[in-house]
Order: structure tokens, then C-alpha cells, then sequence
């Protein structure tokens, strides 16, 4: 379990010497699936990551706003990198994301782009820094017009979990913001975020991936542990929700992929919370798109090893 005291807000991540230096080292051009955008040299940490969060929230919303109907949003081209069918959507959200991925790379900056639809595409000499997009975390949510959907984006130094410096999910039900910064707490809608105090029994759990076969052996293992559980739709939300103390725990019944859950594990931790993907340790859990793995989020470590314990049920 990661325990970190909480900040009043989440700001600017800041770059560190070896960073610095490993930086230096470009992209390897034989990497699976990247394409390459040129550009110079000025430091990816030194953005504002929150605002450019904030203008891509706003550019979505316009188009949320303009894509009203489910019949509307029901409409698919192709399937992305990540394996899915792509909703036309899923690419505009998208598009807008890369829209502010490619100022910032005409401003200099070097860096990964790891997303759903267009998997990794490397940005001036590529190299460690990753950012980690889900621009519709909850897509059948956003396509039957069901409000919980969300934007999810983390910025990493180094491909793995542990390595990711800054993590914001927008919910576009609720309109709020979850932030947060290595080592610099988390925050809901600017206020200080902190995982619900353990007392024992789980009160609410989030569960993901709830298809109906497999909920069942999951259930009667979480039977007598919890008192009630709640489906959001999406994973990012979900396991915000637990650090913002609304859920004890959650997991996801399904492996999830590194742009579900890049951003929200940072805020998890940073919330004072526990994070498992699997039997790994973060630092084995890589950002790629190829990697699929279990993720369970909980208050602490006990609330964690039950839920893990229902997941490994199914």
C-alpha cells in the first residue's frame, strides 16, 4: 500500500535530474505499432498538465453536446489498436486529445503517446515519457447515453504503472475532476482526497466487467464481506471513487488494459489507498496496449485481499 499526505490541489509534475538524462536516449524505430511526429527538445513535465486536461474536457463536451441520441453515437469505423470496434466518438474524443499532444510537440516536447484507437505514436525523439490516453473510459456508457463516462490521462516517466507522475479522470456524469501527483497527494474537484477509513466490513464495492456469468462466483465469495455493490461503467471512475472514499474497494471482473487504469491507480495511491494489478508489483505492470491484466483497488491492504480474493474466483 502506498500512503502519501494529501495535497489541496494537484500542479505542474516536476522533471527530476535522471529523468533528464534518460531522456536523451530516442525511441527505438523498430517499436511495434509506433508511429512518429518530429519535433525538439523542452521538457514534458514542465506542461500544465491539468489545464490541458481541462481544454480537452471542454472540447469533448462540445461534442457530447453536438452527438445526442444513442442512435447517434451508435456509429462504429473500423477497431482500434486496443482491439475494440472504434465508435466515431471514440475518434473525435480522441482527436481532440492529439490535438493538444501535437501543440505540445511543436513547442518541443519529446515524449510516447500510448491510446486506445491509435495505439503508440511517438512525438519528437520519443523516448521514456509516456502519456497514457483513454479518451472514452465507459464506451457503452457514452453510447447509450448513460451519463458515467470518462477521460482518462497519466504521464509517465518510464512504460510501467509505477513510473506514472501525474493521473486525471474527468466523470462526465457528476462533472468532476480527479487529480494527482507523485508524491503530491490527490484531489477531488480541488479538494484534498483521502480512501474511506477501514472499520472492518466492506460497506460499498465497486465491481467492473460485470458480465453475468462471471459475477456469480465472485459474489458468494464477497458473501457476509460486503453489504452492497455498485456498477459505475466505467474503471477510471470506479477507482476514483474509492479514493475519494466513496467505495471501500473495487475489481474488475475482467483484465483491463493500461489506458483503464494508468491514471486512476496514481490517484488510488495517492489517496493513501492500495492498488494490485494481478500478482506483479507495479513496477511489472507495463503502459503498452499488448498487456492485459486483473486490477483491484481497496482502502487498505486488507480490503484489497478480499476483493482480490472474489476476483480469483471467477
Amino acid at each position: 500500500m502506498s500512503s502519501q499526505k494529501p495535497a489541496d490541489s494537484a500542479g505542474k509534475c516536476e522533471l527530476t535530474e535522471d529523468l533528464r538524462a534518460r531522456r536523451e536516449a530516442p525511441a527505438g524505430p523498430g517499436s511495434r505499432g509506433i508511429d512518429h511526429v518530429e519535433s525538439g527538445a523542452v521538457d514534458i513535465f514542465d506542461a500544465d498538465w491539468p489545464g490541458i486536461c481541462r481544454r480537452i474536457v471542454a472540447a469533448q463536451r462540445r461534442i457530447f453536446a453536438e452527438v445526442v441520441s444513442s442512435e447517434e453515437r451508435t456509429v462504429y469505423e473500423g477497431v482500434g489498436e486496443g482491439g475494440d470496434r472504434t465508435l466515431v466518438i471514440d475518434r473525435r474524443a480522441e482527436d481532440e486529445v492529439f490535438a493538444e499532444l501535437e501543440r505540445l510537440a511543436e513547442e518541443g516536447a519529446s515524449f510516447v503517446a500510448v491510446s486506445e484507437e491509435r495505439g503508440e505514436v511517438a512525438f519528437g525523439a520519443g523516448g521514456p515519457a509516456r502519456v497514457v490516453v483513454d479518451p472514452i473510459d465507459g464506451s457503452l456508457n457514452a453510447r447509450r447515453t448513460i451519463p458515467s463516462h470518462s477521460l482518462s490521462i497519466a504521464v509517465a516517466d518510464g512504460d510501467s504503472m509505477a513510473d506514472v507522475r501525474f493521473g486525471f479522470v474527468h466523470d462526465f456524469g457528476a462533472e468532476e475532476e480527479f487529480v494527482a501527483t507523485r508524491g503530491g497527494g490527490a484531489s477531488v474537484g480541488g479538494t484534498a482526497a483521502r480512501v474511506a477509513v477501514g472499520n472492518g466490513r466492506l460497506e460499498v464495492v465497486g465491481l467492473e466487467s460485470a458480465e453475468p456469468a462471471w459475477t456469480v462466483p465472485a459474489l458468494r465469495s464477497l458473501s457476509g464481506n460486503a453489504y452492497r455493490l455498485r456498477v459505475v461503467g466505467s474503471i477510471a471512475i470506479t477507482a476514483a471513487y474509492v479514493a475519494a472514499g466513496r467505495f471501500d474497494a473495487f475489481f474488475s471482473l475482467r483484465p483491463c488494459r493500461s489506458v483503464d487504469a494508468a491514471a486512476a491507480q496514481l490517484i488510488v495511491r495517492e489517496a493513501g489507498g492500495a492498488v494490485a494489478f494481478g500478482d506483479g508489483p507495479l513496477e511489472a505492470t507495463p503502459l503498452d496496449l499488448d498487456a492485459r491484466f486483473p486490477m483491484a483497488a481497496a482502502r487498505d491492504d486488507a480490503a484489497l485481499a478480499a476483493v482480490r480474493a472474489a476476483q480469483s474466483a471467477v
